[in-house]
Formats: structure tokens, sequence, C-alpha cells
């Protein structure tokens, strides 16, 4: 999804609307400079250090060295299932769909590691707590509530913010659906030793974070419960679309927020962290299932694209994100080749038809999401070879 929801966005209905928008946000990068909300400083050393709720390990970033992952030996003995869920935007209504579509089959595994980017941040901690959330899932993606996350957008919040349309809604969407019950199941499982990690990128360090929402539910405080919603909502905050969230914490004594966007801006779907994805062996013994559901098209498709700003952009950063994501598919395959692991892919089809409207449109969200679970359903969502 990333930024070419936003040029998306701007697309809707009319000419004159188009323009309208397209000038406005336009203006918006040349006034950038004097409009831009005033932030507590901090420095390189101090995001080094940094803890947040005062406590070490709630989160790891990708390209930290193999040492930092620490497993133990019943996280990888026997056989293990990882779904890793990427971005998307209004196509997460596909990965609802094989997922509800995949629990009428029958064969839908207890997953021991769930994974979340951007959209599929939104999804993660249902699908990690199993088919009892399918409904919930089904009503967030097909309910038509989603719709209202693009309404009224505001030149205002441009010029004075940092988001076209304001983050108010997320943040009402994702604390309606988690609350304390959530967590304390969370919290539940990940005793068992099952993770849930959902992913932001962290803009001051330009580095990708993975949180580990279980260790984060365990805490079982309102701050956690804070936390937990805001990691959610960053995961999904699409930069100029909505604007960042700010998470608390400190180092080397000092306080200070740092600025969180959607995770797929650095990493379009979390397979395996870098260090043990380009690893020549994943620590432990027994067989690991990698599920990759791609909320999204990879393989290429042809497209007569308008000689417009607005097109051509748009087209060109949905370019970056696809060849993003099939170097991460390629690079988990090699991995689970080299390791005998299992290896499944699931993604919308070239020829599935793309939505005639903007934004997250209840019908197009409908008809995709039963696409999905008819896949699925029928035991086709899911492939062994690459695209």
């Amino acid at each position: 999804m990333l930024f070419s929801s936003l040029l998306t966005a701007l697309s809707v209905r009319s000419d004159g609307v188009r323009l309208r928008k397209a000038v406005a946000v336009l203006c918006s990068f040349a006034l950038a400079a004097c409009t831009s909300l005033p932030r507590t400083p901090y420095t390189e050393a101090d995001a080094s250090s940094a803890r947040v709720l005062n406590l070490d390990g709630l989160r790891r970033y990708t390209d930290e060295p193999i040492a930092n992952f620490r497993f133990e030996k019943r996280d990888f003995s026997g056989t293990r299932a990882y779904l890793a869920l990427s971005g998307g935007g209004a196509d997460g209504a596909y990965g609802v769909g094989v997922l509800n579509g995949w629990t009428a089959a029958g064969t839908r595994p207890i997953f021991s590691v769930v994974s979340g980017v951007s959209t599929g941040g939104l999804i993660a901690p249902f699908a990690f707590l199993g088919p009892q959330y399918d409904d919930t899932l089904r009503e967030v993606y097909t309910g038509g509530i989603a719709e209202s996350l693009l309404d009224d957008p505001s030149i205002m919040r441009v010029l004075f913010g940092s988001g076209l349309f304001g983050n108010t809604r997320l943040r009402e969407l994702v604390a309606r659906y988690v609350g304390p019950e959530i967590m304390a199941a969370v919290a539940r499982e990940h005793a068992r030793g099952r993770r849930l990690l959902v992913v932001t990128t962290d803009l001051d360090t330009q580095r990708t974070a993975i949180w580990d929402m279980g260790k984060i539910a365990a805490i079982g405080s309102p701050d956690a419960l804070h936390l937990f919603r805001d990691v959610m909502a960053a995961s999904a905050s699409i930069p100029l679309v909505f604007p960042p969230i700010l998470i608390e914490a400190e180092g080397q004594g000092r306080r200070f927020q740092e600025m969180h966007v959607d995770g797929g801006v650095t990493t379009p779907v979390l397979t395996v962290p870098d260090a043990l994805l380009f690893h020549n062996r994943l620590p432990g013994d027994g067989r690991l299932n990698i599920y990759i559901l791609v909320n999204k098209k990879i393989e290429r498709t042809f497209e007569l694209v308008p000689n417009g700003t607005i097109d051509v952009a748009s087209r060109s950063l949905s370019s970056i994100t696809q060849s993003q994501t099939r170097s991460v598919i390629f690079s988990t395959w090699d991995f689970a080749r080299r390791n005998r692991f299992g290896f499944h892919l699931s993604y919308i089809e070239r020829d599935y038809p793309s939505s005639s409207s903007n934004g997250f449109d209840t019908a197009y969200m409908r008809a995709l999401y039963q696409y999905g679970y008819e896949k699925a359903a029928a035991g086709r969502a899911w492939s062994s070879e690459l695209p």
C-alpha cells in the first residue's frame, strides 16, 4: 500500500476533486519546512539505548546481530507453523477470506509464530488467537467500518499536522476491537511459547522494528494496552495518509518520543528477521512450515499508464513495493530450502479484477473476501512454488 495509497486516495470520482486535492498536497510539500510540528530532540546515542515502558526486549530491529534473537528449544522443536501477513490496505480482505476459508476446510494449523505488517498488523492478533475471531475479522473487513478510514481528507491536517486524513478513526477502530480481553488472551498464548510479532518503521532511525506483542500483553497494565494499540495503529499508518504514531521511550536518562509509521515502508512482509534470513541455519531442531499470506498481487501486470504526475507516481511506487515483496518471497524460499522447511505462498492472482473505486470500498472488499474464502475452503489457496 504505502505511498501509492495516498496517490490512490487523491484519484477520486471527479477530475476536479482530484486536481484540487493533488494541488493541495503539492502545496503542502512546499510549506512543509515551516509547518512541521515540534518534537523533543534526542540523539542517535539516546536511540541506541532506548527502552519502552522502562523494559528491555519489547521490540527488536531486523538488522540486529543474530545473537540478539534468542530462541528456546521449544520454539523450534517438532513441527511448527509460521504465518507472515503482508500489507495491502483494503486487499487485507483477501487474507481474512483465506483465513476463514482455511478454518472451513478444517486444515488451518495453530501458528507458533504470527507476524503482521500494515493491514497484516491489524489482522495478526486475531489470526494468532485462532478461528474464534474469524467473525471479528470478517466484520472489520466486510462490514463497512473500514470505509470510513479515508473519509474527510483535510488540507489543514497536511499543512499543520502530518497526515491527510488524521488517525482518529484508525485509533478508534483498533480500540473498538482490541481491549483487555484480547490482551489477556494474547498473554496466555505467549506464556505457552507462541509468538505474536507486529512490524513498524522507526522513521528517526530508518530501521524496521519487530514488536513482541505477547510480551507487551503479558505486562497487563493500562500503559501496556495503550502501547499494544499504538503499535497496531503505527503498523498501519501509511505516511502522508495517516499521521505517524509517537511512542514514548527513554534512553540515557532522557525521555522522548519515537516516530513510527507503516512497517511496509521498510519491510513489505516479515517472514523471519534479516539476521536469520541470511544466516545458514536456524537454531533448534524439528520442522517449520512457513506460510506467507500476501494481501496484494505480486505478479507483473500490463497497464497503459496515463501520462500524468499522479498516475506515473502511483504506478512507480506500486512497482517498487511489488518488487520488494517478490525479493522477500524469494529470499524466504531460499531460506526454507536451505533449512529443509516447508514453504507455502498465497496471493491475489494477476487476473483478479482490480477495484474500480478508491480507499476501503466495502463492495470490493466483500468480493475479495469471498474470493480468498473460496480458494482456501477448496484447498487452492497455497502453493509451494515461486510465482
